[in-house]
């Protein structure tokens, strides 16, 4: 007999060892059968069959594991589920003699993670750089590549996956546009081992790195904004004499006669000081104006110090104009006044010839007054600078006009542009605004006599959006991007224009302006 390795079952030999001698004298014996021996004896018997039920449960339960053979570990019997280590680890199906698997008696739960949304990317984003690899054989598909795809440039730092934010918002765009990327056209791929690579084509200046490009431009739009900043150059002449603006013939164009540029467009190339003609276009689109010309930033190569210039879409469709203003449209501050107050071809009433009202509609002096309000742009309404302070540097002052603001009403108005084929709605043309103005001497002349404003744009100021669509929209230029200094730069123009947004929509509560749909 061995001895028993533990506590409990010691306590049961010791307990067996006095009670079955007992017992077995008890009812051996012919002495008198006292009630303290019957107890006795009753007492080892229900403890002896309670020791024979545990005997009986434990035969049974390691019954089935003795007959897993050699395979069964000694510590398994042990455990009060041996088909499930105790240490959190899943052992693998055990083998029978028969060549098949015995399954654990264990139910598997899968817990599936969720799936992350796949990143929205916009306009204004980089997609990653990932590797492409393909088969020993190229796939039909790639063969029969048309379209534009994009590719990011090899170099030493092409290894590592860019950091992409998902949204373009405030203090997400940091970063964004740093590494190079070329915009890859081809009908083709190139396959060498492994791997292959689309072919490259020159990198383009309007950069949209998404299947669409932002709402508020439309595909004309882009279509004329990367004609303007890549296309190739033919010729370059001087618009006139006085000007000191150039006219710059694309190549597929007629390099005629100024304006005739023939059937492709041409860009009108101002100087770099009026940059801030490209970030009025922007403005125009995402208010919902419609109203300006299409304008790029671009290397000038064809200058001497090669500065980046904007480039204007020439749009050969616009009206002659005056030497002397610039305009279309014959009108004085004083008649301008006059026909705001008759809201001319309003709910298309036709104005009475007493009115003096001209071809344009009532609605669109509310649009203009309200971008030239955000720009500061006096050149227009406030030829003479009479509703501000000028500085040295202002037109006005240059051309001695300073002093002429005692009779306003005769003093003529300047670049309001239509078209021959639409004389009802006006082109702003020669855009320069001024972001260095200070909110003590805005120009609240620019807004004297309107009584109602486009709710279009008037629900972008309100939005608390307009910072956001801005940097979206001109992060597309790569080269007025990097001319204003990067995103740093863009939002200290931002800033002063969300101030000015918030000034105007004041003024309008304050006056008791009203906000009209202005889409006729």
């Amino acid at each position: 007999m061995t001895c028993p390795d533990k506590p409990g079952r010691l306590l049961n030999w010791f307990l067996c060892s006095l009670c079955v001698p007992r017992v077995c004298k008890l009812w051996s014996s012919r002495g008198p059968r006292t009630r303290r021996n019957l107890l006795l004896g009753t007492a080892c018997a229900i403890y002896l069959g309670f020791l024979v039920s545990q005997v009986g449960r434990a035969s049974l339960r390691h019954r089935p594991a003795a007959g897993k053979g050699p395979h069964q570990r000694p510590d398994t019997a042990e455990a009060p589920f041996p088909e499930i280590p105790l240490d959190g680890t899943l052992a693998p199906p055990e083998a029978q003699d028969n060549g098949t698997t015995l399954l654990p008696n264990v139910v598997y739960i899968t817990l599936r993670s969720k799936r992350s949304k796949p990143a929205n990317i916009r306009g204004t984003v980089k997609p990653k750089r990932r590797k492409k690899y393909a088969g020993a054989s190229p796939a039909p598909a790639l063969e029969a590549l048309g379209g534009p795809s994009l590719q990011p440039q090899q170099g030493a730092a092409g290894a590592a996956d860019a950091e992409v934010p998902g949204y373009v918002q405030r203090g997400n765009l940091a970063n964004v546009g740093e590494s190079s990327w070329r915009l890859v056209r081809g009908p083709g791929a190139r396959v060498g081992g492994s791997d292959f690579q689309l072919a490259q084509a020159p990198e383009s200046n309007i950069r949209i790195y998404s299947e669409s490009a932002p709402s508020w431009l439309s595909k004309e739009d882009i279509r004329r904004m990367r004609l303007l900043a890549d296309g190739a150059v033919a010729g370059f002449q001087p618009v006139s004499s006085k000007s000191q603006a150039r006219l710059l013939v694309l190549e597929g164009s007629s390099a005629g006669s100024v304006p005739g540029c023939g059937a492709s467009p041409c860009g009108l190339v101002k100087q770099p000081l009026d940059m801030s003609e490209v970030f009025a276009f922007h403005l125009d689109r995402i208010l919902g104006l419609n109203r300006t010309l299409p304008s790029v930033s671009r290397r000038a190569e064809f200058t001497q110090d090669g500065r980046p210039c904007p480039v204007i879409l020439w749009d050969p469709s616009l009206s002659p104009t005056s030497n002397e203003t610039h305009s279309s449209v014959k009108l004085t501050w004083g008649a301008y006044q006059r026909l705001l107050k008759q809201k001319c071809w309003q709910n298309g009433r036709a104005p009475r010839p007493e009115w003096g009202c001209t071809a344009v509609h009532h609605h669109e002096w509310s649009k203009m007054a309200l971008f030239d309000f955000l720009l500061q742009i006096y050149n227009r309404l406030d030829t003479n600078c009479c509703g501000f302070k000028p500085r040295k540097e202002d037109t006005c002052v240059q051309n001695g006009l300073r002093p002429r603001c005692d009779n306003q009403d005769s003093v003529a108005l300047a670049h309001i542009i239509q078209r021959k084929h639409d004389p009802r709605h006006l082109v702003f043309i020669d855009n320069k605004g001024f972001f260095d103005r200070s909110e003590d001497n805005l120009n609240f002349k620019l807004l004297e006599g309107i009584k109602e404003f486009p709710e279009s744009a008037v629900s972008v100021l309100k939005s608390q959006h307009l910072r956001q669509k801005l940097l979206q929209s001109l992060f597309l230029d790569k080269v007025y991007w990097e001319s204003q200094g990067g995103r740093q730069g863009i939002e200290k123009l931002i800033d002063v224009i969300e101030q000015r947004a918030k000034i105007l929509l004041t003024y309008i509560n304050a006056h008791g302006a009203k906000v009209l749909p202005m889409n006729e």
